[in-house]
C-alpha cells in the first residue's frame, strides 16, 4: 500500500457516506434556526447536534446509493464496501429495482420521487423496533 491509498476496499466511500450524513445533519440543524429557546438578539448560541437517528441514517445511505445505481454508478466491492448493513442492502435492491421500473414507464422525476418515498418507508418500518443496542438487536 502506497502513501495516501486506502487501507481497505471501500474506505473512500465509507469516508464520502460519513460526510454526506455529517454534513446533512449540520444543514438540518443550522436551518432550523431559533427555536424559541433563546432570548431574541441575546447572541448566544447553543449549537448541540445530535446524531442521526438510525432510519435517518439509513434514508441518507440507502437514498444514495439507490440514486447511484439508478444512474449507473457501479460501486467497488459489496454492500460493506458502501457502508450498509445487510437489511440496508435488502431495501436497496428492492428500491432500485423498482426504481427503474418507474423510470422505463414514467420517467426519471417518478423514479427520484419513488425511490425517496419507498427508502423513508422501509428505513421506517426495518428501524421501528431501534438500532443495535435497542428493540429486537438485543
Amino acid at each position: 500500500m502506497g502513501r495516501g491509498e486506502a487501507p481497505w476496499p471501500g474506505v473512500a466511500a465509507r469516508r464520502f457516506l460519513l460526510g454526506a450524513l455529517l454534513a446533512a445533519a449540520a444543514v438540518s440543524t443550522v436551518s432550523c434556526g431559533n427555536s424559541g429557546d433563546q432570548e431574541a438578539g441575546s447572541g448566544s448560541s447553543s449549537a448541540t447536534t445530535e446524531p442521526p437517528s438510525p432510519t435517518e441514517a439509513c434514508a441518507g445511505a440507502v437514498g444514495h446509493w439507490a440514486r447511484e445505481l439508478l444512474a449507473g454508478v457501479e460501486p467497488y466491492g459489496d454492500y460493506q464496501s458502501m457502508g450498509l448493513s445487510n437489511r440496508q442492502y435488502r431495501i436497496l435492491r428492492e428500491v432500485v429495482a423498482a426504481a427503474r421500473v418507474a423510470e422505463r414507464d414514467q420517467g426519471d422525476r417518478a423514479a427520484r420521487e419513488l425511490i425517496d418515498r419507498h427508502v423513508r418507508e422501509a428505513c421506517e418500518e426495518q428501524y421501528a423496533g431501534g438500532g443495535p443496542a435497542e428493540g429486537p438487536w438485543q
